[in-house]
């Protein structure tokens, strides 16, 4: 309504999306697009399309398609990373749940993006900003992990063993592998239902030499 007559206003429009809005709609665009197809068969133009801007208001956001998965990749990271790994938490809640609670957060987070997943690795061959990321993120959770599995050692719940960082390289890359393979269907793989337990029992007898009970 009008503020002075009180009649229907003509010809307004509605507003704008924000940046932000858009923003949004570009990566909600690509998680779609990824879910149905792969990173090389999506262009700019679909994911602008798609986001219902133009081609030239995409660039004022992303620099390229691969900007948009480095930005998924961004955040996917941080929701999990918010859950993570707090090696303070271990002695109170216990080496298995511990550490169930550390690959159950990480396999919540990539279950959902399992496109994703194939994309990253797609672009990781060829896209150095994302190889770079993935790089230190990976070195941030093997470190995080090395941290845990020194202080299990030195309350005396974790035997010696080889150094903590070297056995948190292997432990990650062994949840890399294997979650990639469960999500995206490309080798032989561990069904859903029973990933996590499996990389579990492969941690706990890694770290102290049996499984467990508590």
């Amino acid at each position: 309504m009008t503020p002075a007559t009180g009649e229907p206003s003509r010809g307004r429009r509605t507003a704008r999306p924000s940046g932000d809005d858009r923003e949004l709609a570009i990566l909600a665009t690509a998680e779609r697009l990824l879910a149905e197809q792969p990173l090389s068969a999506i262009s700019v133009d679909d994911l602008a399309r798609g986001a219902g801007i133009s081609r030239p208001t995409f660039y004022f956001y992303f620099a390229s398609k691969d900007a948009v998965l480095l930005t998924l990749l961004d955040r996917v990271v941080a929701e999990a990373d918010a859950a993570g790994l707090d090696p303070s938490l271990l002695p109170a809640a216990g080496p298995r749940a511990g550490w169930r609670h550390v690959i159950t957060t990480y396999y919540e987070s990539f279950r959902a993006r399992r496109a994703l997943i194939r994309a990253w690795a797609e672009a990781r061959a060829t896209n150095t900003e994302i190889r770079e990321l993935w790089a230190r993120v990976f070195a941030d959770w093997t470190q995080r992990c090395a941290v845990a599995i020194d202080a299990e050692r030195a309350r005396g719940t974790a035997p010696p063993g080889p150094p903590a960082l070297e056995l948190a390289i292997l432990l990650t890359s062994m949840n890399e592998r294997a979650l990639y393979a469960t999500f995206s269907g490309d080798g032989p793989a561990v069904e859903e239902t029973g990933i996590v337990e499996a990389l579990l029992e492969v941690w706990l007898r890694a770290i102290y030499g049996a499984s467990p009970v508590d």
